[in-house]
């Protein structure tokens, strides 16, 4: 592999930094506003229902999360609940877009490793504002070639990124936290996908099933790549 990759793509959110357990923890805070109304369950799984309903209007990200929770307030409750929840909300999405960047165990010492022999691009999803501040905030910026902030992860979009680097399959490889999202679209393409687990995966994003791939890397943490590509 090391003498066919030129470009290696990274996974922001729960690859690069803490992302999945701050909207874990606003749910939290979000059914316990509504728990005269509903059980944390059945309000969970109202808002993961509204949320995949909007994907195709809202996107991804922290500003798709607020609305569907306000439609889910307003869909739990009949109509009927204080309109004072609504800046209550509001300000739990504020305070994920306020959140600082953690970053993962790992990533500083992979990215110093492979820059300057590889081109190092960032191909993400989720609201562009929100993941350009993340990156800002990172201090990662100086690492990368190119910045992807995609609508979606399907594989025509990562032929457009393909087409954009002007990068053969073969020669690239993707780095993230999700089989659904970095892995399977990736070799659908003939490219090269590894995947990082990360300790908490959005509903979304789970993927039931074994796969096997000549082109795919299972790893246990970032720094494991360094094994295929860091020599």
């Amino acid at each position: 592999m090391n003498d066919k990759i030129n470009v290696i793509a990274f996974d922001a959110d729960d690859t690069l930094w803490v992302n999945e357990p701050y909207f874990q923890e606003t749910e939290k805070r979000f059914c316990a506003l509504l728990e005269n109304y509903a059980p944390h369950h059945t309000l969970s799984q109202e808002l993961f229902k509204i949320e995949m309903q909007n994907l195709h209007l809202y996107g991804y990200g922290i500003k798709s999360f607020m609305l569907s929770m306000i439609e889910t307030v307003y869909e739990i409750s009949g109509g009927t609940a204080d309109l004072k929840l609504i800046p209550e909300i509001i300000r739990l999405g504020q305070d994920m877009l306020q959140h600082p960047i953690e970053l993962l165990d790992g990533v500083k010492e992979v990215l110093d490793a492979l820059k300057g022999r590889y081109r190092l691009v960032v191909a993400t999803k989720g609201d562009l504002l929100d993941q350009e501040r993340k990156l800002k905030k990172s201090g990662l910026l100086d690492y990368f070639h190119h910045i992807e902030i995609m609508s979606d992860k399907k594989t025509d979009d990562y032929c457009k990124l393909l087409k954009h680097l002007d990068c053969a399959p073969e020669q690239f490889l993707m780095l993230g936290n999700s089989l659904k999202s970095d892995v399977i679209p990736v070799l659908e393409l003939d490219g090269y996908a590894a995947h990082i687990p990360f300790h908490t995966l959005w509903a979304h994003e789970h993927y039931e099933g074994n796969l096997e791939h000549p082109r795919f890397l299972q790893l246990t943490t970032i720094t494991d790549i360094l094994d295929y590509v860091g020599h």
